[in-house]
């Protein structure tokens, strides 16, 4: 390079490098700070479960999940308040916790700050999913599997520990943790099931229909046995019977009438094996009588035919062994009363035969019957529940009918006129179980809830009062 070259690159790189000096470039003194991303803002609340169904009285947990403006979610908890918007729940406003206190549907919203979530619905359904009307008192089986029990209560029937009497629902005495599936009212005893198929019993216990090889009262119940494959269980007015899983038949108590199908007139003290069929599905206990029901579809009586009850088209005349009713086998319901029965075909058609001084065999006439007679012509009935002289009976559309005596009001028609042929118990098409006490009434409805009417003196109503009761009340809660 030439000197004159020389120069002029020194004259053109110091200038280059005063500047980058000038503005920090190359250099490791710089202090600028990065800008602070701005911080994500609350865009929308999402409320879980969208949907929940819930009883009186039982909880429900919500959890509310926030998006928000950079797309992440989270959960939202300490800035969010909970609400419900009918009467039906409440719901803890910090945490999130619904409790059902009314049957019906339950709004449910989160909010936090300017967000609010979309509305959900909370259903809060009665608590009650069966029920046993025995003779002055009353079981009830809630969808926990919980029992509870009302009314006379003179032999520990009540199943509380005590003999008084009660006019409001309390809870049966139980052992450990406890799930009933079952219960069947007699007039004053009780036989129930658990979960575990063992078998349980209290109340009267005179003639030995509680099963546990002693003739003395329990105030609580007491496990029968050790077997644990028990099914099916009905109560009479001082008898027992029972059907296992094999499809066994068992029978226990009073026997004057040959009511326990053993062949012999003798009370047995303890569950006894009536025949060695293995095909029988259910069974139903009147004052002195039995009837059962077979998986081919046949029914079959025994006991006690003073009024026909057995169906077997005598009167007088007892049986002491279960004998076929006719020979069809398309038969799906059989009921006991006092002193009638009643029957279901799978076609629909109803049959009663037995006694009828009140009115109770639906015929229109009071003349007994002493075998199965078809009942009108209508051809949609289902579940069916006698009592002492009245009967009930549910149609496939959800409507309940009633007829028969009706002295204490056991018919729901707001009159104390008892009927010969069957007559609707109000306008209500949601019934789903009933049950025929001696001389008052019980039945569930889709939502869960309780209702009684019918004779009410010793506090089987469960109402608070001893006042009767002629047209369905519900039960609260």
């Amino acid at each position: 390079m030439t000197p004159f070259l020389a120069k002029i690159s020194r004259l053109t790189v110091l200038p280059l490098l005063a500047a980058l000096a000038a503005c920090g470039g190359g250099g490791g003194d710089s202090t600028s700070t990065p800008a602070t991303p701005a911080a994500a803002t609350l865009v929308s609340i999402a409320v879980t479960p969208a949907t929940a169904t819930i009883a009186i009285g039982a909880t429900q947990q919500y959890v509310a999940t926030g998006t928000y403006s950079d797309a992440t979610t989270k959960a939202v908890t300490t800035t969010v308040t909970w609400s419900t918007t009918n009467k039906f729940a409440t719901i803890a406003a910090a945490t999130g916790l619904a409790t059902g206190t009314d049957v019906g549907d339950e709004t449910v919203t989160a909010t936090s700050g300017a967000i609010v979530s979309k509305p959900v619905t909370l259903t809060v359904r009665g608590p009650w999913s069966s029920v046993a009307a025995g003779g002055v008192h009353t079981i009830g089986l809630r969808s926990n599997g919980v029992l509870y029990s009302w009314g006379w209560n003179r032999s520990g029937q009540l199943g509380d520990g005590t003999t008084v009497d009660k006019s409001a629902p309390v809870l049966i005495s139980s052992t450990g943790t406890t799930t009933w599936t079952q219960v069947a009212a007699g007039e004053f005893h009780n036989i129930a099931l658990r979960a575990d198929g063992t078998l349980w019993a209290w109340g009267f216990n005179q003639n030995g229909q509680l099963g546990d090889n002693t003739v003395i009262d329990r105030s609580v119940p007491v496990k029968i046995g050790k077997d644990t494959n028990w099914a099916y269980v009905a109560a009479g007015k001082s008898h027992s019977l029972a059907v296992k899983t094999d499809g066994s038949l068992w029978a226990w108590g009073r026997n004057f009438d040959g009511e326990l199908g053993d062949g012999t007139v003798i009370d047995k003290l303890v569950p006894t094996r009536i025949g060695t069929a293995t095909n029988w599905r259910t069974v139903a206990a009147g004052d002195t009588h039995s009837l059962g029901w077979q998986t081919n579809g046949s029914i079959w009586s025994w006991g006690g035919n003073a009024n026909g009850q057995l169906g077997n088209n005598t009167t007088g005349t007892s049986t002491k062994v279960p004998g076929q009713i006719g020979n069809l086998t398309t038969w799906v319901r059989v009921a006991a009363g006092a002193s009638h029965s009643m029957a279901v075909r799978a076609d629909g058609y109803l049959f009663t035969w037995g006694a009828n001084g009140n009115g109770q065999l639906g015929s229109d006439n009071q003349i007994d019957l002493s075998a199965p007679t078809q009942v009108g012509t209508d051809h949609n009935w289902d579940k069916i529940a006698a009592g002492s002289a009245y009967s009930l009976a549910l149609k496939t559309d959800g409507t309940l009918w009633a007829w028969g005596i009706n002295d204490d009001g056991e018919l729901g028609d707001g009159t104390l006129f008892s009927t010969a042929s069957p007559k609707p118990v109000g306008t209500a098409a949601n019934w789903v179980v009933i049950a025929a006490g001696q001389k008052h009434v019980f039945a569930t409805r889709t939502d869960g809830t309780l209702w009684g009417w019918g004779r009410n003196d010793e506090g089987q109503q469960g109402n608070g009062n001893t006042i009767d009761v002629t047209t369905p009340t519900r039960i609260v809660p």
